[in-house]
C-alpha cells in the first residue's frame, strides 16, 4: 500500500513557475513508479508525465516537454514536478500516482492516486 499527499500548487501568472511535491508512505516507495495527471474542469485526466522506480525512464506529454520536469527522491519519498513557462491552458487539479516498477501514460494502469492539488495559472 502506498498513499500520497500532493503539495504545491497555488495561483501563479502566465510565464511563472511552480513546483509540486508528492510525499509517499511507506517502505516501499523505490520499487514505484510515479506519474503526474491533471483534470482540468470538463475535461478527462490527462497524462502529463512519469518516472521509473529507478528514476532511469522518464516520459512527458507533448504539451509539457521542454517546460516540466519530473524527479524523485528515493531517500525522502518524495516525487516532484517542476513546471516551468507555465500557460493558462495548464490549469488543472494535479495529482501524482502510482504503480509498480514501470510507468506508464494510462491512469487506469496506476492503482494509488493523491488528493490533488490545484494549479490556477492566470493570463
Amino acid at each position: 500500500q502506498v498513499q500520497l499527499v500532493e503539495s504545491g500548487g497555488g495561483l501563479v501568472q502566465a510565464g511563472g513557475s511552480l513546483r509540486l511535491s508528492c510525499a509517499a508512505s511507506g517502505r516501499t516507495f523505490s520499487s514505484y513508479a510515479m506519474g503526474w495527471f491533471r483534470q482540468a474542469p470538463g475535461k478527462e485526466r490527462e497524462f502529463v508525465a512519469t518516472i521509473s522506480w529507478r528514476g532511469g525512464n522518464i516520459y512527458y506529454a507533448d504539451s509539457v516537454k521542454g517546460r516540466f520536469t519530473i524527479s524523485r527522491d528515493n531517500a525522502g519519498n518524495t516525487v516532484y514536478l517542476q513546471m516551468n513557462s507555465l500557460k493558462p491552458e495548464d490549469t488543472a487539479v494535479y495529482y501524482c500516482a502510482a504503480k509498480i516498477y514501470s510507468g506508464s501514460y494510462y491512469s487506469d494502469d496506476y492503482p494509488y492516486w493523491g488528493q490533488g492539488t490545484q494549479v490556477t495559472v492566470s493570463s
